[in-house]
């Protein structure tokens, strides 16, 4: 708890209260780690759909899916979170139905691609939901000059966590395959182990996290899927008042759908085209998030001194070489560079995507504004992977040349980061906070 100082907090804010925020990244992370990228990825390709062709485009298509309808409904669900002053609730509403979308996995087997399609589905949103709640309370947590570090505290406890589940399932793992237990038999025990964990790390947050926004009752009230609809063609418009905030969304567009690849696809890619075996690859994401926990935290206090802009784009850079390295490593120790630097900028860019965010959206419309935010980012979840899915299938399972395009995405996120003014932009949000 020491590390969570206290001037780094709004008045009226206790550390314990921090602590319990970023405990929902510790309690989420372990969903990432196993489910998306470690375990469940590999094993949907693998052995769900047998290894077809069409398999890593399924897979693919499924987190796509998903991220659309979040896309979709978020920013009025943050809307109503806004007007009811309700993110805590939601927050809790949402948990829970991960938690058991996530354990009902563990039913799935071999050639039950359709059942597992609509529990990514479904499991998948539900997360996305907890991660944009989660994050819309940062400004309330921490004072605008320190937004950097607590936000890297938070993922990289996150990270911490992702490690314990996947720590965990990869000793599980390890023993069953030393019984000669098949994949389609303990890869279901990993789901109940990662919904385990979650549930229990959710329940730290739901105890000590505060509600601090006030109701707001006379805002509009969007009804049904039209009313949604309409909340997120206001907003968009709304948005664009905010020249700076309108740029991240659209640089996050960009250099998160890199970001979503090398979270999906990275056990694929492993076993498929530089051939690790399961347990390598869950060691190799184990190693991964160690990293990306170095990346968050130190980059938390990092980029409080020289700046968000400039740390995301030190972030961007690394990204690049990341791809480079990863397509032409022809052996796995040549790929272990890849990851190691893979996670030192996930850890980082990631907090600074969000401490950016925090300071630019209006500080009365976080939840709504945080909603457009995952608005971006998923987009951006379904442009990275599922291009990556098509590159593969168009060329006949080309992976090389699929990470190889993905840099593409970070250079053009690093093109649009340019433009970014983080002094005119909180100067923006704030005015227009204090003309409601």
């Amino acid at each position: 708890m020491a590390l969570f100082s206290a001037d780094a907090l709004n008045p009226g804010v206790r550390k314990r209260e921090v602590f319990g925020w970023a405990m929902y990244d510790f309690a989420n992370s372990g969903y990432t780690t196993v489910v998306i990228t470690a375990v469940f990825a590999a094993y949907f390709v693998g052995g769900i759909a047998g290894g077809a062709a069409w398999a890593t485009l399924a897979w693919t298509s499924a987190l796509s899916l998903s991220y659309a309808i979040v896309m979709l409904t978020m920013p009025g669900l943050g809307a109503w979170a806004d007007r009811h002053a309700a993110k805590k609730k939601l927050l809790s509403w949402v948990t829970v139905a991960c938690v058991i979308s996530t354990a009902a996995l563990a039913w799935v087997g071999p050639d039950q691609v359709a059942l597992a399609v609509v529990l990514i589905v479904v499991s998948n949103t539900f997360f996305s939901y907890g991660e944009s709640l989660t994050a819309s309370f940062l400004p309330e947590l921490a004072k605008p000059e320190a937004m950097g570090r607590v936000s890297g505290w938070g993922w990289s406890l996150g990270y911490i966590g992702g490690m314990l589940a996947l720590g965990i399932c990869l000793g599980y793992v390890l023993w069953a395959q030393s019984q000669n237990i098949p994949a389609a038999q303990f890869v279901p025990v990993t789901m109940l182990i990662t919904a385990s964990i979650y549930a229990l790390a959710a329940l730290v947050t739901l105890a000590l996290l505060k509600e601090h926004a006030q109701a707001q009752p006379n805002r509009p009230r969007p009804a049904g899927l039209t009313g949604q609809m309409r909340q997120l063609w206001q907003t968009l418009q709304e948005a664009r008042q905010f020249k700076d905030f309108s740029q991240l969304l659209a640089c996050s567009v960009a250099y998160q759908g890199g970001v979503a690849v090398a979270i999906t696809l990275a056990a694929i890619y492993a076993e498929q085209v530089i051939g690790f075996e399961k347990q390598e690859t869950m060691v190799l994401i184990f190693v991964l998030n160690l990293a990306a926990f170095a990346g968050a935290f130190g980059f938390g206090y990092v980029q409080d001194r020289i700046g968000h802009k400039i740390a995301l784009g030190i972030t961007l850079l690394g990204w690049m070489l990341t791809c480079v390295i990863a397509a032409l490593s022809t052996t796995k120790g040549q790929f272990w560079w890849a990851a190691a630097i893979a996670g030192i900028c996930m850890g980082s860019s990631q907090s600074a995507g969000r401490a950016m965010a925090g300071l630019l959206a209006p500080p009365d419309r976080l939840g709504q504004y945080f909603g457009l935010w995952t608005f971006a980012i998923r987009l951006a979840s379904i442009v990275g992977p599922l291009t990556y899915g098509l590159i593969t299938w168009l060329t006949d399972g080309n992976q090389r040349l699929a990470i190889a395009s993905t840099a593409v995405l970070f250079l053009l996120g690093l093109v649009l980061l340019i433009p970014i003014d983080m002094q005119r932009g909180r100067q923006a949000a704030l005015a227009a906070s204090s003309l409601r």
